[in-house]
């Protein structure tokens, strides 16, 4: 049997950090959104409006969370965002 404390540790048993959760649905809604949404020739404006939508749930994230946003997190999560850049490039040429 293991001790209460592991239980414990923290709120909902959740032991993964808010900016990997960010960072992993960030990837989702893009994958998914450039999949639906776009072609080749064009980009429809549901797109945006999604991408919109994703904007506004990462400044609140990182609102709510600004303190777990060290160096280092900003570092990845910036690299992420250019990785989702060339993750839309990519899958809009294969479209």
């Amino acid at each position: 049997m293991l001790p209460e404390e592991v239980y414990k540790r923290r709120r909902r048993h959740n032991n993964t950090p808010e900016s990997t959760l960010l960072i992993i649905a960030n990837f989702i809604v893009v994958a998914i959104n450039v999949a639906l949404f776009t072609t080749r020739n064009h980009i429809n404006w549901f797109f945006w409006v999604v991408l919109g939508g994703l904007a506004l749930y990462n400044f609140f994230t990182i609102r709510r969370n600004r303190e777990e946003f060290t160096k280092v997190i900003t570092i990845s999560y910036v690299v992420s965002i250019v990785i989702l850049i060339g993750v839309f490039f990519l899958f809009r040429g294969r479209a």
